[in-house]
């Protein structure tokens, strides 16, 4: 079967087993406002009158030279308080990349609300959430919320108005109240209970039945097959060049055409597989992966999938 043809078949099965732990159908779904403002209320205990969509999609360039950031759920309320609202579901190789990621969030959503020269006042309050199919902690707890305290006063807060918050549809229900727990059951696939999750539910069948969101999903697939494929290719061409010298310096002893053979096959061999683990560790981080998944494509532990991504 012709590789378009597999990528689109790959695509439309893909696109039928999507869920709301996708992050495609997650920011379709989450454009409503009055299910994200119900999940904001949910996760934080608190009532909104109601909130804005700033953009659709929010990108923060601060500098030509620094990394980027793309806002898949940015939210203001009436107060002026600003949510970010992050599906995850790549369990990263190192274990701070999740908190780091937060951080460079709140650094960057800072600099992008201060204009030069105002006051640092001016700063909003702000919350960055997590939404984890795992449990990014390894504490059982389904709801982990991280402000800026005084070591010497647990309960004394510094007053930056900043908050992280993760959740983990893995953990145990306790403490979280019922909506919010059937919001994280449902994203481990069980049937929605509840207004609020079953509003939920209806709204991404009515996403799967779009017809638009279809075609703009299968391209966004499609494009990243091609763009894996591209990268084996490119891991193939540097592992015949490769094996072409080695194959030559062999060929020396042994005979030329033999050594080159022998070199161009095992560097074919080599590039096919590098190739494939460069563009694999790049989806992993780019969050199109989990490690489970990188590392099954890959034919490894997980365990030796981390080691391969953290080099």
């Amino acid at each position: 079967m012709p590789m378009d043809k597999t990528n689109r078949t790959d695509a439309l099965k893909a696109w039928e087993d999507l869920t709301i732990a996708d992050n495609f159908i997650f920011q379709k779904v989450m454009r409503k406002k009055r299910l994200c403002k119900r999940l904001i209320e949910n996760i934080l205990n608190i009532k909104i009158r109601k909130i804005t969509f700033p953009e659709t999609e929010k990108d923060i360039h601060v500098r030509r030279d620094s990394k980027s950031v793309r806002l898949d759920v940015y939210v203001e309320d009436e107060q002026g308080t600003l949510y970010d609202i992050e599906m995850q579901t790549t369990d990263y190789a190192t274990p701070d990349e999740l908190p780091k990621r937060t951080r460079y969030y709140q650094a960057m959503m800072d600099m992008d609300v201060l204009n030069k020269g105002e006051l640092y006042t001016k700063l909003r309050r702000t919350y960055i959430i997590f939404i984890c199919t795992f449990d990014p902690f390894d504490r059982g707890r389904s709801l982990y919320t991280f402000r800026e305290t005084c070591q010497e006063e647990p309960a004394f807060l510094m007053g930056d108005e900043t908050a992280k918050i993760f959740l983990n549809s893995k953990g145990s229900r306790e403490g979280i109240n019922h909506d919010l727990a059937a919001f994280l059951d449902y994203i481990e696939g069980k049937s929605p209970q509840g207004k609020f999750t079953e509003s939920i539910a209806d709204a991404v069948e009515a996403a799967k039945e779009n017809k638009e969101m279809k075609v703009e999903y299968m391209t966004f697939f499609m494009e990243l097959r091609r763009r894996e494929e591209k990268g084996r290719e490119e891991g193939r061409a540097e592992g015949r060049a490769e094996g072409r010298a080695e194959g030559r310096a062999e060929g020396r002893a042994e005979g030329r055409a033999e050594g080159l053979a022998e070199g161009e096959a095992k560097g074919t061999i080599k590039g096919k597989a590098e190739g494939r683990w460069t563009t694999l560790v790049e989806l992993v981080h780019d969050g199109l992966l989990t490690v489970k998944e990188a590392a099954k494509r890959a034919g490894m532990s997980e365990e030796a999938f981390r080691k391969l991504a953290m080099h």
